[in-house]
């Protein structure tokens, strides 16, 4: 609900504060007062694109704010979360416009887009009137609006759902039929790889092996000769014997020293001990320099050949066992395509025959939703003097998608045996406006948490019919928030709040201001909008009659 609209130095506005409330709020005033002008300074706050000329002559800048109360759960808050905003009960929108043309707006006391902006108008406000083309004349938005009159939300969501299991199942198929296209055209060269990576069969880590044992069989005469020297020195001519007769003479002498050459014994006993063991490690280490004949020459055959195919495919040799797996899967693929192709077929087939289901279920709703609604139309036209006008929501096949594959459109004929048109195009304006009016009733029925604003969705009425018009205006503000721009005094009278529009000429300068009318200026407004300039008793007795009746 929209709880006050501050407006400073705007065209004819210096300053002006205006407190909304629930129900049926009616602007009155006359023509040229400046009605159409709180509209543009809403529509500037909220974002719409309008007159670029907003800065009242002889100010720096112009401003507006809008303060707007939260229900519960109200679309807002999702469109304010998903932007990055805190969300909360109350939403405040300030919007500033330089002389020089620049425009810059807060939410919350954050800096915001005019596209947040936007955003937030298409859940918090409804404009209707004649110029409207955002709201029940621009077609594109009658889909919506059907489904959200009369199609099941659960059906909706079922035909989302479907859509994507198809969207799924087509990109997989497609993504498949490539891939076998792309695997046909490199059918040859896959077999060739694969049949020599098969032969070769290289194995991780097999490369530094053969590599560092090509160094080693290389360099087997040095090392053989340095092994050999090494392993003599500590054999039973070297080192070993020495350790020996030491050990013995040691023990010889040891009675005379009174256990004094214990520990030393010992010492030589543990080295004897680990030359045991360099021995064994020495002539483990001169076996594997045993070099069979032609094994150097076949070790480099193989070591050459892993680099020249890591080469001939650009890859570290380690990689060519992986990319055997890979181009082998790649073949296996290719060989088993028939039948792949067949399940995925079978699987877009079986996704999009769901999907038929639903988007063909979709369009009996929608159908179903359109007869009821043309229904109500019918009802709703009458009492506003349009009985020979018809209605008709016409559903029509379109490309499928998530919301299935039906266009709609709400079309009008104005008389019997006249064709059926979009509303914008058929309907006159006092016409178009009952259409507007009546449509509106019929949708908005359960519809909470949005101020619909009209303007001068009267014209062009007077009478019974406008007393129609003012009523079923005042059904839809029973517990939603309704403004009124009007000249029509039956519909004036039917307000719960009451506004006047005047103009006020100041040091030659022109000002507009709003003033709330208490119960004996409503009686004198519309007394004026019955009679004109000049008030007689009688308009005014007819204004209290008016008031009266529609309490």
């Amino acid at each position: 609900m929209l709880l006050s609209l501050d407006i400073r130095d705007v065209l004819i506005i210096d300053r002006l504060e205006l407190r909304f409330r629930p129900g049926l709020n009616v602007l009155t005033g006359e023509t040229g007062a400046g009605k159409s002008i709180l509209l543009d300074a809403l529509g500037f706050v909220l974002g719409w694109r309008g007159r670029a000329d907003l800065v009242r002559q002889g100010a720096d800048q112009g401003e507006v704010i809008a303060e707007f109360a939260l229900v519960p759960d109200h679309p807002a808050q999702a469109v304010l979360s998903e932007a990055g905003f805190p969300v909360s009960d109350t939403l405040l929108l300030r919007r500033v416009n330089s002389r020089d043309g620049r425009k810059t707006a807060w939410v919350n006391d954050r800096r915001a887009s005019g596209e947040l902006l936007r955003a937030l108008s298409e859940v918090l406000v409804e404009l209707h009137g004649q110029q409207d083309d955002r709201g029940l004349l621009n077609p594109r938005g009658h889909r919506l609006l059907l489904d959200a009159y009369g199609v099941d939300a659960a059906l909706l969501e079922r035909t989302r759902a479907a859509w994507g299991d198809l969207r799924v199942a087509r990109k997989a198929h497609a993504e498949e039929i490539a891939r076998l296209e792309a695997a046909r055209a490199e059918e040859d060269y896959l077999r060739h790889a694969v049949s020599e990576l098969d032969k070769l069969a290289p194995e991780p880590g097999e490369e530094e092996a053969l590599d560092s044992r090509r160094r080693r069989m290389q360099a087997a005469e040095r090392l053989r000769a340095d092994v050999a020297r090494a392993h003599a020195a500590l054999s039973e001519e070297g080192a070993e014997r020495l350790l020996i007769d030491a050990t013995r003479w040691l023990e010889t002498a040891a009675e005379g020293f009174e256990g004094a050459l214990d520990a030393p014994l010992e010492a030589l006993g543990r080295a004897l001990d680990a030359l045991g063991e360099a021995q064994q490690g020495v002539e483990a280490a001169a076996e594997t320099l045993n070099i069979a004949p032609g094994e150097l020459e076949t070790v480099e055959e193989r070591l050459f050949a892993l680099r020249g195919l890591a080469r001939k495919h650009g890859c570290l040799p380690d990689d060519l066992a992986s990319l055997a797996d890979e181009l082998r899967a790649r073949l296996t693929r290719l060989d088993n395509g028939a039948r792949l192709l067949a399940d995925l077929a079978q699987a877009e087939r079986q996704a999009q025959a769901a999907y038929d289901t639903c988007a063909q279920a979709l369009t009996a709703a929608r159908q179903e939703a359109g007869a009821k609604l043309d229904a109500e139309m019918a009802q709703e036209l009458a009492p506003l003097k349009m009985e020979r006008a018809a209605f008709r929501t016409a559903i029509t096949p379109a490309e499928s998608g998530p919301e299935g594959a039906d266009a709609v459109s709400f079309e009008v004929a104005t008389n019997p045996g006249a064709p059926s048109g979009p509303l914008s195009r058929i309907a006159s304006g006092g016409e178009l406006s009952r259409f507007l009016l009546a449509l509106k009733v019929c949708l908005a029925r359960g519809v909470s948490g949005v101020t619909m604003i009209f303007d001068e969705i009267d014209r062009g009425v007077g009478g019974a019919t406008a007393d129609a018009v003012g009523r079923r205006l005042h059904a839809l503000a029973q517990g939603a928030q309704v403004l009124v721009v009007t000249h029509s005094p039956q519909v004036a009278a039917l307000g719960q709040h009451h506004w006047r529009v005047e103009k006020q000429v100041v040091d030659e300068s022109t000002f507009s201001r709003v003033v709330p009318l208490s119960a004996d200026q409503r009686i004198e407004e519309i007394a004026r909008m019955i009679s004109g300039d000049t008030i007689s008793d009688a308009a005014r007795a007819a204004a209290s009659d008016l008031l009266a009746t529609c309490l």
